[in-house]
Formats: structure tokens, sequence, C-alpha cells
């Protein structure tokens, strides 16, 4: 919850392609910005501490721990959630797989674990399961398990390459 005596900074960003400007508390974390501030709520809270990769989002490009990085650290950048990935259309062979292959079901790790599939079929057309593995051993997944999810991916690195 915001307080009226905390600090806070004026940011300026582009996310998920619009340019957006706030005011945020200067200790406010990325995830919580967007999952307050802006009504983003695909991105999770988990563990708080880095390790779940339920928060993930893009930052320029690039996967983060939006738990791990602040509000203010995105002034300046583009930031892309699972719903501006989903907008643009940009994950839909990995959705459709996970879909497709029951790689989801309660839907926690979901979006962390798209968003780092899709930065590593971006870099990796066609990794090996090891390396799908290696991508993904950040995110946790406690409902699914990772056979089908290392399946998904696999599955959607033939249909994109297809």
């Amino acid at each position: 919850m915001d307080h009226p005596d905390e600090p806070t900074a004026e940011i300026a960003l582009t996310l998920n392609g619009e340019p957006t400007r706030a005011r945020v508390p200067l200790r406010q974390s990325l995830v919580d910005w967007l999952r307050h501030g802006q009504g983003l709520t695909g991105s999770h809270v988990g563990c708080e501490h880095g390790v779940c990769g339920a928060c993930h989002v893009q930052v320029d490009g690039r996967v983060v721990r939006g738990c791990l990085m602040l509000a203010v650290q995105a002034d300046g950048t583009r930031v892309e959630t699972i719903e501006g990935a989903t907008e643009t259309g940009r994950i839909r062979a990995l959705q459709d797989a996970f879909f497709n292959r029951a790689a989801l079901q309660c839907g926690f790790c979901t979006p962390g674990m798209l968003l780092q599939a899709a930065e590593l079929l971006a870099a990796n057309p066609a990794p090996s399961r090891a390396e799908i593995r290696e991508a993904l051993s950040g995110n946790y997944c406690r409902c699914t398990g990772y056979h089908a999810i290392v399946d998904a991916v696999e599955a959607a690195a033939a249909a994109l390459r297809a």
C-alpha cells in the first residue's frame, strides 16, 4: 500500500507498446507496480526472492525478475508483460503447445514459463531438451511438472520452424 509520505519518482517508459508515465514509490518492485498500478496481473508475485520465475517480464527484450527490479529502474525502458506478448501474438505457438500438451494446470507459473521459453526460442529455434530444461531452470512449477512443459516448448519450436 502506498503511504503519503513515501518518496516517489516520475517514470516514463514504453509498456506493451504504449508510452506510459507514472509516479511510483521509490521502493516499489516492478511487478507490484505492474499489478497494482497498471492492472496487469499476468505476472505473479511468488517468492519475492527472485527464485521462482512467476514475476517474469521483459525489459528491453530480456526476461527479468520483476520482483527484484524496482519500478523506478524501468524508467526509459521498453517493458513487455505476458499481456503484451499475448496481444501481439508473439507467443501464440507456445500458448497453443502448452494447451495441447497439457503443460499447465493452475497457471500461476505459466506466464513466466511462456516468456522465458519465448526468449529461448528467439535465441535458439531448435533447442535440445537439455537446453529447454536449462532455460526454464529458474521457473518453479508445483502442479504440472516439467515433462509436459519441456514437451510443449519442443513442440512450439518445431511448429515455429515449420
